[in-house]
Formats: structure tokens, C-alpha cells, sequence
């Protein structure tokens, strides 16, 4: 689980900032969403990812139409939950999804790419399946909705209970403050879920990446993971030119990572970072 303890709020520079705008991310999109503060100044350095549940994301509150929404009386810009897909509406530019987590039920749009080759492309979520959801919360004539820069398929359904137990602790965290002589990890002595071998996220430093992972593919990840960056991440053409790479062998590469829910796209859809949480 993340570490929420430095002085009140959670973590940025793990996340990377900037993924998850209005663009649907991987899919296609501008990626700008509402990332200005009032003042019109860029607030990348400010952005977080947060594991939450869909009743948290309704009760919400947003000060002013431009400003970021609230949850336990903290700045949200980037959120993470799961749920089952209760409706399944395909629009010319847009995928709209019908999410129920059974603490409430929202609207998901993932943005078509237009440009994208239909032979590579992912079937389509169904109803009735479980997904992970990353993306931005947004708010158009009074009706919440979040624009998801990454959709993925729940295999495990010991990732459900994890991310509700997750959003719990973080809650908790905001509302009571951090658990007084908290240890820094969890003793691994039995428990409530079963050990499949998944793993969601990026594994540490030195961790093993999934098998399908492979030649210019873990040359990108571990760029991304070991080169000092700043909040944006890494561009496709400064991978290509530290690696030695085609650009197009360093998109393909991406592509897998980003499936896999390794990396994420931030402030355009060829600038990626790392996702760690």
C-alpha cells in the first residue's frame, strides 16, 4: 500500500502527475482536462492519485466550476476504483460505461482513438465484467462522470477487496489522522486473500516485470523507473534517443506497458511515466 504519512497529504512524484485529463489517455485525446488552477497557471506538481469508492467520488465537492474536487476535505485530481460494469453505451467519439461498486453508480467515458489500427486494438469491456478504473473526476451541467485515461480487466477478485480495504486506510488517514506507531510493512502471515501470483502496479526497483515483457519493452520501463525526471515523465522520442531505438519500436513497447498498467500516459499521449501506488 502507498505512504500517505508526509505531513497531510499523499503522495505526487510517485504517480508522475499528469495522467488521466479529459483525452482517455492511451486511447487518444488532448490530455489537458481541468489541470488550470484559477489563476490559469499549470498545477501538474500538485496532481495525486487517490484509491477511492463511487459514493466518496458522488459526495465529492468542488469549490468552483474550475477548481479541483474534495474528498475528506483534500484535493483530488487523479482517482482510482473498481467496480462492475452495469452498461455498456458506444458513441462515434466516445465509450460510456456504467459502473457500480455497491456504494453507488457513475458514468466512466473513455475517449476513442480514432487513428488507432482496429487490428490491434482490445475487446471491448461487457457487462457484467469487473474493471480497474484511473482517470480524472468531471463535472458537465451539475452530472458527475470520470474521464478514464486507463481501463483495465479485473482478473482477480482479490483486487476488489484489496482496493476497498485500500480506499478504507486512506479515508481513515484523512478523517483520524495516521495510526500512532504504524509499521512501515505488513508481516505476511496468512490473511483474507488468496495468493493468485498477480500483481497490480509497477513492482519495485529490482522487482520482476510480467513475462510478456520483453527486449525493448523492460529497456523502456527501466529507463522510465532509474532516469531523474520531473513531473511530466519521459517523451517518446527522449526514450528512443537514450536507448538507442526506433521511435516506432519504443511505441510498440509502450503500448504493452500501458496495457499492463505499468506506465501512463501525462501530459500528452507520447510523454509517460511510471505508475507506482
Amino acid at each position: 500500500m502507498a505512504n500517505y504519512g508526509y505531513g497531510g497529504g499523499y503522495s505526487t512524484t510517485s504517480y508522475g502527475a499528469q495522467g488521466g485529463a479529459e483525452g482517455g489517455g492511451f486511447m487518444g485525446g488532448s490530455q489537458q482536462g481541468s489541470q488550470d488552477s484559477p489563476g490559469g497557471s499549470r498545477t501538474y506538481g500538485k496532481d495525486t492519485l487517490r484509491p477511492v469508492t463511487i459514493k466518496q467520488i458522488i459526495d465529492s465537492v468542488q469549490p468552483h466550476p474550475d477548481g479541483d474536487f474534495k474528498i475528506d476535505g483534500s484535493e483530488v485530481t487523479q482517482v482510482t476504483f473498481v467496480g462492475q460494469i452495469n452498461s455498456v453505451s458506444t458513441q462515434t467519439t466516445n465509450t460510456t460505461y456504467k459502473v457500480d461498486d455497491g456504494t453507488g453508480l457513475i458514468e466512466v467515458k473513455q475517449w476513442v482513438d480514432s487513428d488507432a489500427d482496429a487490428s490491434t486494438a482490445k475487446p471491448q469491456p461487457k457487462e457484467g465484467e469487473y474493471l480497474r478504473v484511473f482517470g480524472r473526476l468531471k463535472a458537465f451541467n451539475n452530472k458527475r462522470h470520470v474521464a478514464a485515461h486507463l481501463i483495465r480487466p479485473i482478473t482477480d477478485y482479490n483486487e476488489v477487496n484489496y482496493h476497498l480495504l485500500e480506499a478504507t486506510a486512506v479515508h481513515l488517514y484523512f478523517t483520524r489522522g495516521p495510526p500512532e506507531g504504524a509499521a512501515n510493512g505488513v508481516k505476511n502471515e496468512g490473511g483474507m486473500f488468496v495468493d493468485s501470483g498477480a500483481s497490480n502496479g509497477a513492482p519495485a526497483k529490482g522487482g520482476k516485470l510480467p513475462a510478456k515483457i520483453t527486449g525493448v519493452g523492460r529497456k523502456v520501463f527501466e529507463l522510465l523507473q532509474s532516469e531523474p525526471q520531473n513531473n511530466e515523465g519521459l517523451h517518446v522520442n527522449m526514450i528512443a534517443q537514450k536507448l538507442g531505438v526506433p521511435s516506432n519500436e519504443v511505441f510498440k513497447a509502450g503500448d504493452v506497458l500501458l496495457g499492463e498498467g505499468l506506465i501512463y500516459t501525462t501530459v500528452d499521449d507520447e510523454t509517460w511515466a511510471v505508475l507506482e501506488y
